[in-house]
């Protein structure tokens, strides 16, 4: 479990028609290329992943072979929550082993079966759950929280709308630095389209699109700081002065 959580952050976000999954790229040095964090596994499915990349590409590889068979022996898509179940099942076993380590590594999956669009999140320990929206990796709370307050509007989103929601919650994650078309990745499982991954040229519209509105948000925000002291100074020089008090009492008269 702490390998997961120590692992790139990884978003995943759904409406009626879609999932999207967004991961951020880690790279070792910066003389290395980045690390891959989300991976195809079926036309209709995908899994990101946080943790260790060799575990990832292992249960990739297993879940590609488990679609591969369905597919040749009932001539359909493998269901979503099926293949979700038996990976769980896989990673439990692991932990019931002497000879054998839990898998370091977290998925989130988006799959679109007969029943609609899903996202399920897989732990090392065999548990599995079904989420509207869901972060896993470092720094995941702060996706979490911005997730959190938006949910109720993801169902009836836009694709455009669900990214922009998926790259804000990957934005807030980052402790330094900012969000660019080279270190996320982000992609897309609907219901008429198949399983697509935005990256570099793909993602950058959206990124884009994301820094106007951070911009246009700032100015915002120094507007009324700017008029705050004009007024001050305004109402300083009309306030009227107050008349000099006449000093002294009144004289007494002699009799």
């Amino acid at each position: 479990m702490e390998a997961v959580k120590q692992g790139s952050c990884a978003v995943g976000l759904k409406s009626g028609t879609h999932v999207v999954l967004a991961t951020l790229k880690r790279s070792q040095s910066e003389l290395s290329s980045f690390q891959r964090k989300v991976f195809k596994i079926d036309d209709h499915m995908g899994i990101a992943i946080a943790g260790l990349t060799g575990d990832g590409r292992s249960l990739c590889k297993y879940m590609r072979n488990e679609c591969i068979n369905f597919r040749y022996i009932y001539e359909s898509a493998m269901p979503t929550g099926r293949l979700v179940r038996q990976i769980a099942d896989k990673s439990q076993v692991c932990t019931q082993r002497s000879w054998k380590r839990p898998y370091g590594v977290g998925l989130l999956v988006a799959g679109v079966d007969s029943t609609g669009p899903h996202l399920f999140n897989t732990c090392p320990s065999g548990n599995y759950y079904e989420y509207k929206a869901h972060a896993i990796g470092a720094r995941s709370q702060a996706a979490k929280t911005y997730l959190e307050k938006h949910f109720e509007s993801f169902p009836s989103a836009s694709l455009d709308e669900l990214i922009s929601h998926g790259l804000r919650a990957l934005a807030a994650s980052l402790s330094e630095g900012e969000l660019t078309e080279a270190n996320c990745s982000v992609a897309v499982v609907g219901r008429e389209s198949a399983f697509t991954l935005l990256e570099d040229a793909g993602v950058a519209p959206f990124i884009a699109a994301l820094k106007e509105e951070e911009g246009a948000g700032a100015m915002q925000a120094e507007e009324p700081a700017a008029e705050a002291p004009a007024e001050q100074a305004e109402g300083a020089a009309a306030a009227p002065e107050e008349p000099a008090a006449e000093g002294g009492a009144a004289p007494m008269e002699a009799d």
